[in-house]
């Protein structure tokens, strides 16, 4: 395996386990994000329902679907040693789709977006690199 495609496959190990991070900390912490996003309950409120309760739906949901993204990244670098020609396109689609997780991150701590915008780029650029297409084209090296 060429230097380039070992490194993405790392870089999309790394990115994988990091939004798997995050989705499990979406899917455990769900209803004090949603309280955080849509606030608290005031006076006017029905006793049992909260906006943040009434809500945690859609971080459960937004945490299911990064578990769903992480999974795919991890299982396509799982996948490298096949050759598979479709990985690299599997791979060029992960780092578009790793590529807005970066305004996510931004808005926390734009120091974490800033962090997460280099490999996501890395993960667009890898796959189309000479050694990568000769990889996963079955053309001898």
């Amino acid at each position: 395996m060429p230097q380039p495609v070992k490194s993405l496959r790392v870089l999309m190990m790394i990115l994988g386990g990091m939004q798997a991070v995050l989705g499990l900390a979406l899917l455990t912490n769900s209803v004090a994000i949603a309280t955080a996003i849509w606030g608290e309950g005031d006076a006017s409120t029905p006793c049992c329902t909260t906006p943040g309760a009434a809500h945690s739906g859609n971080v459960v949901f937004a945490g299911v679907l990064v578990l769903a993204v992480a999974a795919w990244g991890v299982t396509t670098a799982l996948k490298f040693p096949t050759r598979h020609p479709n990985l690299r396109v599997s791979a060029f689609a992960y780092g578009w789709t790793a590529l807005p997780f970066t305004l996510a991150f931004f808005e926390v701590a734009p120091i974490l977006g800033l962090i997460w915008l280099v490999p996501a780029i890395l993960a667009i650029v890898r796959p189309n690199q000479p050694e990568s297409r000769a990889w996963f084209g079955h053309q001898p090296l």
